[in-house]
């Protein structure tokens, strides 16, 4: 099952490493991908998911603008701390386009997963959507 809106599972955005008001974090989890979150350059960025109790994860896919190398941890713990590599993605430039890409996470059990972008096709870039596949 692919959840249009992580929002509606109780997921919060919990940590997100730039934060512009007119794009916000919780843009990423709100299942439409007009809206986003935007980085302020550098890298690398991060966010992390926090879901509402422990969820069985076969995969999540990300729609993004300019993310070359995406980096995903996992945690199982109630803080978000210990995490643990569970995947990782080189993203294809899409050349002004949203690029929609799936990573496999091989069923497992996160009450948090963390999103590195290691790096960009450009200084900035944006997450438009976040959804999971159990």
């Amino acid at each position: 099952m692919i959840d249009s809106s992580l929002t509606s599972l109780g997921a919060k955005v919990v940590v997100a490493t730039s934060s512009d008001e007119n794009h916000p974090p919780e843009n990423i989890i709100d299942g439409n991908t007009t809206t986003f979150w935007m980085s302020t350059g550098m890298f690398p960025q991060e966010f992390i998911i926090c879901f509402a109790e422990p969820t069985m994860i076969s995969a999540v896919t990300v729609d993004s603008f300019n993310v070359k190398h995406l980096k995903i941890e996992k945690n199982t713990s109630q803080n978000a701390s210990n995490f643990a590599f569970v995947g990782e993605k080189e993203l294809e430039h899409t050349d002004g386009h949203i690029q929609t890409n799936a990573v496999s996470l091989n069923g497992s059990s996160a009450t948090h997963l963390r999103f590195i972008i290691t790096s960009g096709y450009d200084h900035f870039v944006s997450v438009h959507r976040v959804s999971v596949q159990n």
